[in-house]
């Protein structure tokens, strides 16, 4: 149930991601390379607030106090956070500046690499007991 509760995040997410992708690069003309951390960081935020109150909910309901939260924020960074920054914008690097996709299509793929990384991260991590 866990996994499918974070796919359902991760598809919210996906969204949010790729909206901000697109205002930033489309609308505001912000270099893909950047419009990529921005918009995976935006994701990152996102989908943090939705783990907490719904993925892991029965790991987090007793310990809801600002530090505990700010603890898993910290985490959900240094695991969730580096591997999709960190994956996206390098694997961004390699499809559009090497092999030259369409950077929606490149976004989407790096998207997926890094979804399976993340659910390790946030169930052994993050919120774990």
């Amino acid at each position: 149930v866990r996994w499918l509760k974070f796919n359902f995040v991760g598809a919210l997410g996906i969204a949010v991601q790729m909206g901000s992708f697109a205002v930033l690069w489309s609308g505001l003309h912000i270099q893909y390379m950047i419009a990529t951390a921005l918009a995976v960081e935006t994701a990152v935020l996102h989908n943090f607030v939705w783990h907490e109150r719904f993925t892991w909910k029965d790991r987090t309901r007793e310990v809801r106090r600002p530090r505990d939260v700010a603890v898993r924020l910290l985490r959900f960074h240094a695991g969730n956070g580096a591997v999709s920054i960190l994956g996206n914008v390098a694997l961004m690097r390699v499809l559009v500046g090497v092999l030259h996709l369409n950077p929606y299509v490149a976004s989407g793929i790096s998207i997926t690499i890094c979804s399976l990384l993340n659910f390790a991260a946030s169930e052994w991590f993050v919120f774990r007991k």
